[in-house]
């Protein structure tokens, strides 16, 4: 063996040692900064679909619950309010709802729902994000003998149907949004996931 041969040999380790502490350093400097692109459990869970009861839902209520940190309204209709619906045509914006980014496929009905009785809507108005309130009376007196039940936004004057259809002419330009959901059985709903999957 020469003299070169140590020298070699151990000049190969020590390269591969440092090669070594050097990468694990790297990596752990890095597994911070990756681990951040990944939410959080908390974020996860609040993306999350919500499973709502809805057995005890009175005709003609709307009961209010949180999915990702947005009202959602839900709105036990009653067959009056149904058959009030084609009252509003000649006033609404988009009464067949062709912007189709506002609601699923399954939503792209009269009564924008799964089911006729059972409106599910965010209840954020489309204009500047304010939250309209529920008004299911007709002709009062402060919203006009047109007024057939809906929501209506005090911030700004926007006007939607019960089933969340915009009046023409009004600041907000679409729709109230149908959120992805679907039924579990008579009496659950999943808001936030359908048979396509979870929301993104």
């Amino acid at each position: 063996m020469t003299e070169q041969q140590p020298q070699l040999t151990r000049r190969r380790f020590l390269t591969a040692a440092t090669g070594l502490v050097g990468g694990a350093g790297v990596a752990a400097l890095a597994y911070p900064y990756l681990a951040s692109w990944s939410p959080s459990a908390r974020a996860r869970h609040a993306g999350a679909p919500v499973e709502v009861d809805i057995s005890g839902i009175e005709p003609g209520q709307m009961i209010t619950v949180e999915w990702r940190g947005k009202p959602i309204w839900i709105t036990h209709r009653t067959q009056p309010m149904l058959d009030l619906l084609e009252k509003n045509r000649p006033r609404l914006a988009d009464p067949d709802s062709e912007v189709t980014t506002q609601q699923p496929e399954y939503a792209r009905n009269p009564h924008r729902s799964r089911k006729p009785e059972i409106s599910v809507l965010v209840g954020v108005c489309t204009h500047l994000g304010c939250t309209p309130i529920y008004r299911p009376e007709v002709k009062p007196e402060d919203l006009g003998p047109h007024w057939y039940g809906g929501y209506f936004c005090t911030c700004h004057g926007s006007r939607f149907d019960l089933a969340g259809r915009v009046w023409r002419n009004q600041p907000a330009p679409t729709n109230l949004v149908v959120p992805r959901h679907m039924y579990l059985d008579e009496h659950r709903l999943v808001i936030g996931e359908d048979e396509d999957g979870i929301a993104v």
